[in-house]
C-alpha cells in the first residue's frame, strides 16, 4: 500500500491488526467483523497477525532470541520448549542464528529489522502487517529484507500487507493499492 504521509495507511494497518477499535462502518478481517468487536475479540484477532513496525519496537535490553520469543507469548497452547525451538529456528532462517544472545541495541538496523521479521513470523500468522519496514535501511538492505519477508511468508502461506514509500521495492509486490485522504483509490 502506497500513499502520501497522513493519508491513513498506518491507521488502516492498526485497524486491520486489531490494535485499535473501528469507530463506524464495517471492517472484516479473516472472516471476523472488527467494528464493534470486544476487547477479547480484538485479542483473538491479534493472535492471527504478525507485526513489523517502522521503528522495530524491539526491547533493547533483551536479546534477539528473547524478542522473538515474545511473539509467541500470546499463544497459550505453545509450551516453553516449543517457543524456544521455534524462536531459535526463525532467527536461523533470517540469518541471525549466531546472534541469538546479542542484545538488540547492539545490532545494526538491518539486523534489527530481521529480528522484527522473525518475531512477526514465529507464530505462523495468517497476516503480517508491515509499516515501512525498509524506511531506515539502505537500498540493498531494504531489498534483502523485503525478499526475506516474501520468501518466509510464501513458505508459511501467509499474506503480507505492507505500507511503503519505498518505490524501489514495489516490483516485489503481488498487488499494489494506493491510499489518499483515508480512501483506497486505485489498484495498480
Amino acid at each position: 500500500m502506497t500513499g502520501p504521509s497522513g493519508s491513513g495507511k498506518t491507521t488502516l494497518l492498526t485497524l486491520v491488526g486489531g490494535l485499535r477499535s473501528t469507530q463506524s462502518g464495517s471492517l472484516r478481517v479473516l472472516g471476523q467483523e472488527l467494528c464493534g468487536a470486544s476487547t477479547q475479540q480484538l485479542v483473538q484477532t491479534r493472535r492471527h497477525n504478525g507485526y513489523i513496525f517502522q521503528a522495530h519496537n524491539l526491547h533493547g535490553n533483551l536479546t534477539a532470541f528473547q524478542n522473538v520469543k515474545m511473539g509467541l507469548e500470546l499463544h497459550q497452547h505453545i509450551g516453553l520448549k516449543e517457543m524456544q525451538t521455534r524462536s531459535a529456528q526463525m532467527l536461523e532462517q533470517v540469518g541471525l542464528g549466531n546472534h541469538l544472545h546479542y542484545h538488540t541495541d547492539k545490532l545494526s538496523g538491518g539486523q534489527k529489522q530481521r529480528v522484527a521479521i522473525a518475531r512477526a513470523l514465529v507464530s505462523y500468522p495468517q497476516i503480517v502487517l508491515a509499516d515501512e519496514p525498509t524506511a531506515a535501511l539502505d537500498s540493498q538492505s531494504g531489498r534483502d529484507v523485503v525478499n526475506l519477508m516474501q520468501k518466509l511468508a510464501k513458505e508459511q502461506g501467509c499474506t503480507i500487507l505492507m505500507v511503503t514509500h519505498d518505490h524501489r521495492i514495489l516490483d516485489i509486490a503481488d498487488r499494489i493499492v494506493h491510499m489518499e485522504d483515508g480512501k483506497l483509490l486505485s489498484k495498480l
